[in-house]
């Protein structure tokens, strides 16, 4: 017993001896380093403010909050020749993190939300998207996520809970939002916040994705819920070669109903008059849908760090079939068959991710004769069951497609890849340079579409755009950007079913805004 106790006192000794010849700056580095790199919470948030000037704008006098959807559409947005809306908007994302030391870094806990208004909207009242009149005072918070990430071993992980639901391989929480806008399916299909639990296996040269959701859950004893399950799969096949494939399975037993407000979701809801999908007219009538997705994708550079020249990808097929009822009894059964296409490719010509030139061109199948011959031969995504639920928004346009830089307004003349359900056949063209690298950025492009099928008593042509943007940076992820954007509506909008039931093509829609943004952490 005593010679232990004594050689844990030498020790003891020995230990305090050496560090007092230390210098005094190893001590802090001892207490100081460990702190901040083992801290069990963590902050994030991204700011976001712009002045908009448009000519864009609700009919509806209730329409005051969060706008959301195609241009012309049942939330009655109109453009005008006399009216210039000018406005405010500020968006706040806070992200919170817990890690606790107790679990070695394998349990993490994540929540986010999102307080968004127009200045000097409402005060003293509960909703969200409101809240910046005189003393403010508003209920407005809305969650986004909360959602458990478990390791269980290395390179596994499962999320459980409130948590991105993304058309793409990679991790939402572990990869920038970027990436994954330019990969896979880039957010098209299905790009917003969904309850489930999905299972995830990233090495370096492949990731897996397996995952459940629960869209809508009704009666709990009945049979009567939507469910998406997905299988995805990521291979690098060298020299900057990704390739992977995908199966998404969507079972509706809900006939139209959930979703967001009264606007239901599903084949038959409300919801698709303002997401701009197709709405099947099965009117009051009970109905069961099966549809399946099977795509493959791939890249090339996608991290832009192997060359100067990038490319990706996709081809998604969605098929199945969807029955009514009448008395229990089948009346109707449609078929559905339709295909999506994507190719983006660019050359990096500078020093920077900046100094580039992309085209991005897409291809949606189009529906001619409604479900009259019992088939349904356009495309079908998130947007049927949720507000917004597809994100096309990196292809760098404004008006034609659906521009990133929004808060309550999200709007433009195809918000969903199908259009309508009449197809689509178009893209983009952007010139982007650093005059300043890394400092001062700008940007010209065009976007240009054709609708597959025509409007009734109309044209396919849906219109050419113009758009531009000179970006300063003020510090880290600190920006000040002035962004513009003209539209010149084609001969698609002569139609009163697509115009928003005017006698006339609509005046054409242009918008001008000056954001400032910071992603602080």
């Amino acid at each position: 017993m005593k010679p232990s106790l004594f050689t844990l006192l030498m020790l003891l000794l020995v230990s305090c001896s050496l560090s007092a010849q230390l210098p005094p700056f190893f001590g802090q580095l001892d207490q100081k380093l460990p702190e901040k790199a083992d801290r069990e919470f963590q902050f994030l948030a991204f700011y976001y403010n712009h002045g908009m000037f448009t000519n864009m704008y609700p009919k509806n006098d209730f329409l005051k909050g969060q706008i959301i959807g195609r241009l012309y559409g049942q939330n009655t947005t109109t453009t005008s020749d006399s009216l210039r809306p000018f406005f405010f908007e500020q968006r706040l994302l806070p992200f919170f993190i817990y890690q606790p030391k107790l679990f070695n870094g394998k349990a993490i806990l994540r929540a986010s939300f999102e307080i968004d208004w127009t200045w000097g909207d409402v005060a003293y009242g509960v909703g969200g998207n409101f809240g910046s009149a005189p003393s403010a005072d508003q209920v407005n918070i809305q969650t986004q996520n909360v959602e458990l990430e478990l390791i269980p071993a290395k390179g596994w992980a499962v999320n459980l809970g409130l948590q991105r639901m993304y058309d793409t391989p990679y991790n939402p929480y572990r990869t920038f939002f970027e990436q994954m806008t330019t990969t896979g399916y880039r957010l098209m299909y299905w790009g917003t916040d969904g309850v489930g639990i999905t299972v995830r296996h990233d090495k370096d040269f492949s990731h897996m994705k397996l995952g459940y959701y629960q869209l809508y859950e009704n009666n709990v004893e009945e049979n009567d819920d939507v469910t998406l399950t997905e299988f995805t799969y990521l291979q690098n096949l060298g020299w900057s070669v990704d390739w992977g494939g995908s199966v998404y399975y969507v079972r509706d037993r809900a006939n139209g109903e959930g979703g967001p407000s009264v606007l239901g979701q599903g084949l038959n809801s409300i919801l698709n008059g303002y997401n701009g999908t197709y709405r099947f007219p099965f009117g009051g009538d009970p109905y069961k849908a099966d549809i399946v997705w099977l795509g493959t994708f791939f890249g090339y550079n996608s991290h832009y760090m192997m060359g100067p020249w990038f490319a990706n990808g996709f081809v998604n097929v969605n098929l199945g079939n969807a029955r009514t009822y009448v008395g229990g009894t089948k009346n109707r059964d449609i078929s559905i068959l339709g295909v999506g296409a994507n190719l983006r490719a660019g050359y990096r010509y500078g020093q920077t991710t900046n100094d580039a030139i992309t085209v991005d061109l897409l291809y949606t199948s189009g529906n001619k004769n409604g479900i009259s011959d019992k088939k349904y031969t356009g495309v079908l995504t998130g947007n049927m069951w949720g507000t917004p639920a597809g994100l096309y928004i990196s292809h760098g346009g404004y008006l034609l497609f659906p521009h990133a830089n929004v808060v309550n307004r999200y709007i433009s003349a195809i918000t969903d890849i199908s259009n309508l359900g009449y197809g689509v056949a178009g893209g983009t063209l952007n010139l982007s340079h650093d005059f300043i690298p890394h400092k001062v950025q700008g940007k010209v492009g065009t976007a240009i579409a054709w609708s597959n099928i025509a409007s009734p008593n109309a044209g396919k042509f849906m219109g050419v755009e113009a758009n531009g943007k000179v970006g300063y940076q003020l510090g880290p992820f600190m920006s000040l950007e002035l962004h513009g954007a003209y539209l010149w509506l084609g001969d698609f909008y002569d139609s009163r079913t697509v115009n928003g039931d005017q006698p006339e093509r609509p005046v054409n829609p242009f918008t001008a805004f000056l954001a400032f943004r910071w992603l602080m952490f």
